[in-house]
């Protein structure tokens, strides 16, 4: 079957005379969107040969050789390391050692001890290769501390010493994107660590249940966790401090409120109700130990760039990124199928990023600020690839102007509008709108914001880096009345995410495809060749907290 071609009509320089009503010249440039180039991409990405792309693996490796390839085709610059397209990331691979996982609770009624997946899951220690803790804990709410919104979850209790216990989630007063950075286990392990916590518990809740349940992401419990060696040979954003930090299940984390000044059921209540939680020391004492072995892996990031035209213009820097990276083989399920293959978690972002890079190389007039096209590692296993990059750029963090992100496009229906998650921060928003508009697509807001995506995808990586970015994804509106846009993304969540059924043989739709490539170059043109860089909004909490 041949997938159409769209024709993308960009209007390079324009002499217009008008006499009788009509234009009389018109010098235009057409792009042609192919979506026959984006299915091949995905058919080699996504091929079983592969095996699933996971981060370090062989077959992520002739993914990497093949973006290269590509890049190579189309005369692009080599932006990695030593002159070449990769930038090698070096990473610790932590494997925990299942039979020493142990966790128990002692309170008024005795010693609970609790089984590894079935009540508790346990983080291996990224330094040691042993780490144990036994301390009295402290429950302190959600854990959050925001003064812009208010909030701090330890004040007036100390927890020096000890081990802090908060639920998972947030205030549900947050705003989606802050709070997704305000509630991020990685800002509530900061704040513990700050204040002298030495162990990290979090508490499952009925509210999270709904969402994801304990039972599906234990099945996960003893996979191997990766972190990036700096250059001193240490795990990044690491805190020593903390001895053990692990996840405990609904049932079982009521053992760690016994006796103390409220039980865990009211709690749940007021979690559910959105009522404000107050902490307070708990009547109980835990031990975790865990024994972990490392290794080292190395996974490379592909970058490449496309010069811009403006003699000054040309040193700042539009980036687009996309993960390459997907979660390989399953070794503990019961299907015949074991490849998670990620067709459209990420083949698809990377195919379209493919063919924006084409477009953009064979166009005849360059945009006047260079374009940066970043290919990462290891998303799956924590945004990886994207912070190495963030945290050790091959160009100057001051010269990257914005960031686009491409992760798993929904291309299974056609779709009529785009959401551009992050976009209310900056300057960027006008941009993604003028862009779509542009092409008669619609740019909607957040049509999940419970699900916390922002912190959920390379772009988080910019932001932290001061850069102004979009994670840009399909929106839920079809042009085909047949579709429904909202279910058909909750349906590959439930059905098809994270599972080896997202392969190629879903029903993908390679015109959507193509469209939303042409909505992707569409957006860069626009940033490259604005008279301003983009910029933070006034006072905005993202802006102020980590622009450059």
């Amino acid at each position: 079957m041949k997938y159409k071609q769209i024709s993308l009509a960009v209007l390079l320089s324009a002499t217009i005379l008008t006499g009788c009503g009509q234009s009389d010249a018109i010098k235009v440039v057409t792009e042609q969107v192919d979506a026959d180039n984006i299915k091949a991409h995905m058919d080699f990405l996504a091929d079983d040969t592969l095996l699933g792309r996971d981060t370090g693996s062989p077959g992520h490796q002739i993914a990497a050789n093949y973006v290269k390839s590509h890049f190579k085709q189309n005369n692009m610059v080599a932006m990695g390391n030593h002159g070449g397209f990769e930038q090698i990331v070096t990473l610790r691979e932590t494997t925990i050692d299942i039979d020493s996982a142990m966790m128990s609770i002692e309170n008024a009624e005795g010693l609970v001890d609790l089984t590894f997946a079935q009540d508790f899951m346990i983080s291996g220690s990224k330094l040691v290769t042993e780490s144990a803790i036994k301390a009295e804990t402290v429950f302190v709410g959600y854990g959050v501390v925001s003064a812009k919104f208010g909030l701090d979850d330890y004040q007036g209790i100390d927890v020096n010493g000890k081990i802090v216990v908060v639920l998972h989630g947030r205030p549900n007063k947050l705003p989606s994107e802050e709070g997704a950075h305000i509630g991020s286990g990685h800002e509530k392990r900061r704040h513990a660590v700050e204040r002298g916590a030495v162990g990290f518990i979090t508490v499952h809740t009925p509210k999270r249940e709904k969402i994801r349940t304990f039972a599906k992401s234990a099945k996960s419990a003893g996979n191997p966790s990766m972190t990036w060696l700096t250059k001193d040979n240490m795990p990044f954003d690491v805190h020593p401090q903390l001895k053990g930090i692990a996840y405990v299940n609904s049932q079982q984390a009521k053992d760690l409120f016994h006796g103390s000044k409220r039980n865990l059921e009211d709690i749940f209540v007021d979690d559910n109700q959105n009522k404000a939680i107050k902490g307070f020391a708990l009547n109980s004492k835990v031990t975790l130990s865990i024994n972990s072995k490392h290794s080292k892996v190395t996974s490379p990031n592909i970058i490449a760039s496309i010069e811009g035209s403006d003699a000054q213009l040309k040193n700042e820097y539009v980036v687009f990124s996309a993960h390459l990276d997907h979660i390989g083989v399953d070794t503990n399920g019961d299907n015949e199928d074991k490849i998670n293959n990620g067709a459209l978690d990420n083949a698809s972002g990377v195919s379209i990023l493919l063919e924006t890079a084409r477009l953009m190389s064979n166009r005849a007039e360059k945009p006047k600020r260079s374009v940066l096209f970043v290919v990462v590692t290891g998303e799956e296993r924590g945004l990886l690839g994207s912070s190495y990059f963030a945290n050790n750029p091959t160009v100057p963090v001051m010269q990257m102007v914005a960031n686009v992100n491409l992760d798993m496009p929904m291309i299974l229906y056609p779709f009529a509008d785009v959401i551009a998650f992050g976009s209310t921060h900056s300057s960027l928003a006008d941009a993604v709108s003028k862009a779509a508009q542009k092409i008669d697509i619609s740019l909607s807001p957040d049509p999940m914001p419970e699900e916390a995506l922002f912190t959920r995808s390379d772009h988080y990586s910019f932001v932290k880096a001061g850069i102004p970015s979009v994670f840009l994804m399909t929106g839920f509106k079809s042009k085909d009345p047949a579709f429904d846009g909202g279910k058909e993304f909750g349906n590959f969540l439930k059905n098809h995410y994270h599972q080896h059924s997202d392969e190629i043989s879903l029903p993908i739709n390679y015109d959507a495809a193509a469209s939303f490539a042409e909505v992707n170059l569409m957006i860069g043109l626009e940033i490259a060749n604005g008279d301003n860089r983009p910029s933070w909004n006034k006072d905005d909490f993202f802006g102020k907290i980590f622009a450059q």
